[in-house]
């Protein structure tokens, strides 16, 4: 594809128009107009002929797959192959998605001797998930300057944008700073389930403690040692349904305004920052999305590429339209998980009819795993008489409405509690701080 330039534009309107004008102005000077003009016409098409090939020995390269964290400058390395190319500059331009920004839309460079040069190409992308780039637009100009050649080059490259984790690890830094025998001490309930070992007894063992077959074999009594846990099974099951693309404003507004995101967003951030709350604290950390059916599943383990393999599965969750079945979920958890685990749901209970099926289903998982339930906290679901800030009808209203959703939320509370489930509710911007406190509840008391 070619382009005139402004110098073309020129040429055309100094020489080539008066030209033609004289010509049909003057009969007598018909044929030095016509011959002008000409000269100009045939000088641009020459022009053009001897550029058409400039661009084609150019080739682009972009990395298969390039990671970048949402809402944060990343750089996408772009490499330039030019051996044989007869131009001295050209101007790239990367054709972004839709969404995507750049302190750099284009790049005018001159090309070095070398057959190769590489480029680092800023980016900033509002919104997770995968993206693909395939083209890069190469413009040079012609040798005498009077046309732009211009020609897409194929690119193939999956921009993988990354949950930014930045504000959440620095609000939460303290559950990554310290494990649970840190800079102060925590009483850990209970004794343990690991069996370590037997030991002759001790006036005060407890009865149940005493190993009867090794103490008939022995002739005296022997006791059965046994270790708190060290290493258990963690698993997040994240809610990518339609309840989870709702938008609630935080419970404190902060100075600095910030962009209010579907909960998915903040179920993401939480189950990511118990994954490496867990890997400090030396348990297997798994990951489950779900929605009506299951999404994925990433069996516990623990290691850098683990994390990252489950960060991988998150970045293209996006919010379905569907309402969660939580029946399919239990029973593709009781075919899955044969070891006791402790399962962290993130997903909202406040609809009555996800509330009645999720009742249906922990009764399939509560005897085999220990179930934790954290729920996102809309603004106003509270007691009528929490708030005295009510002074018009319409504040009435809210607030009934309100403590008709509280009462509901605590009778579920409290059908859960018989179930053995625990139920806690958090605002929107504290849920990984709700959900970390949890298991570490549950950690320390060795409830698992």
């Amino acid at each position: 594809m070619i382009v005139p330039t402004s110098r073309l534009m020129w040429i055309f309107g100094l020489i080539a128009c008066p030209a033609l004008t004289l010509a049909g102005i003057e009969p007598e000077q018909r044929s030095l107009g016509l011959a002008a003009a000409g000269s100009v016409l045939v000088l641009a098409v020459l022009d053009a002929l001897l550029g058409r090939n400039l661009l084609g020995p150019l080739v682009a390269e972009l990395p298969a797959i390039a990671r970048i964290v949402k809402g944060r400058e990343g750089i996408l390395p772009l490499r330039l192959q030019h051996e044989g190319c007869r131009i001295s500059t050209v101007r790239l331009a990367l054709a972004l998605p839709a969404g995507f920004q750049s302190s750099k839309p284009e790049l005018v460079t001159g090309l070095p001797d070398a057959p190769a040069s590489r480029y680092s190409w800023p980016v900033t992308a509002p919104e997770r998930g995968h993206f693909p780039i395939t083209t890069c637009h190469a413009e040079t100009p012609s040798p005498m300057g009077l046309w732009l050649h211009r020609r897409a080059l194929p690119v193939r490259c999956d921009v993988r944008v990354q949950p930014d984790l930045a504000s959440a690890l620095q609000a939460n830094a303290a559950f990554l700073a310290r494990a649970l025998s840190g800079t102060r001490s925590l009483r850990q309930v209970g004794k343990g389930r690991d069996f370590e070992k037997l030991r002759d007894y001790i006036p005060g063992d407890p009865v149940d403690d005493i190993h009867w077959r090794a103490t008939a074999k022995r002739g005296h009594p022997v006791t059965k040692i046994f270790q708190v846990e060290r290493t258990q099974e963690v698993y997040v099951l994240v809610d990518a349904s339609r309840l989870s693309g709702r938008i609630l404003a935080p419970e404190h507004e902060s100075a600095i305004p910030r962009r209010r995101e579907p909960l998915l967003e903040q179920f993401i951030q939480s189950a990511l920052l118990l994954g490496a709350t867990a890997e400090r604290q030396g348990d297997l950390f798994g990951l489950l999305t779900f929605a009506s059916h299951v999404e994925s599943f990433v069996r516990a383990d623990n290691g850098g590429v683990h994390f990252s393999s489950c960060r991988e599965q998150l970045v293209s969750l996006q919010v379905r339209p569907v309402t969660p079945d939580f029946e399919e979920l239990a029973s593709f958890i009781r075919v899955r998980l044969r070891r006791r685990a402790l399962l962290l749901f993130l997903t909202s209970l406040d609809d009555p009819v996800a509330a009645e099926g999720f009742l249906r289903a922990i009764d399939l998982l509560r005897y085999q795993h220990l179930c934790v339930v954290v729920q996102p906290k809309a603004p106003g679901v509270q007691a009528i008489f929490s708030d005295d800030q009510v002074s018009t009808v319409d504040d009435l209203h809210h607030a009934l409405a309100g403590h008709v959703q509280w009462r509901g939320l605590r009778e579920l509370q409290s059908a859960l509690q018989h179930r053995g489930v625990t139920l806690a509710m958090a605002s929107s911007d504290g849920l990984a701080a709700e959900l970390v406190t949890r298991y570490l509840d549950v950690k320390r008391r060795q409830a698992l």
